[in-house]
């Protein structure tokens, strides 16, 4: 790769840095830059396929940390966020399900019936 090349790269990098909310802070960030160039540096020396498995890791792990953006972590907020939502529906839908339950129960307190009541007799 040339000079220019790389500075695409890491002008890239910055772009998507800047156009996308950061979710990964402090020494979080920190220890994926460290382990991100790690990574690189032993898959560098191991070689082979599972050196280049290394290398693949450590470099999401550096473009994590040099970002400050995970999509995976974003993906699992957003995950959270709709199971929060799912949860309260579902506690509307009961406390609503109780009312419902309580105006059936009183309903049936002041209700009368007239005729034959096949409740209190029913026929063998």
């Amino acid at each position: 790769m040339s000079d220019n090349q790389h500075l695409e790269v890491f002008d890239t990098i910055a772009r998507r840095a800047s156009s996308t909310d950061h979710n990964v802070q402090g020494w979080e960030r920190a220890g994926s830059v460290a382990t991100g160039i790690v990574m690189v540096g032993k898959g560098l020396r191991r070689g082979g396929l599972f050196g280049l498995v290394q290398i693949a890791i450590g470099g999401v792990a550096l473009a994590r940390g040099l970002t400050g953006h995970s999509a995976t972590k974003a993906l699992i907020a957003q995950s959270r966020q709709e199971l929060d939502g799912v949860r309260a529906k579902i506690e509307r839908a009961g406390e609503e399900l109780s009312k419902l339950q309580d105006t059936a129960v009183q309903a049936t307190k002041t209700a009368t019936v007239t005729g034959n009541d096949e409740l209190a007799s029913p026929k063998a």
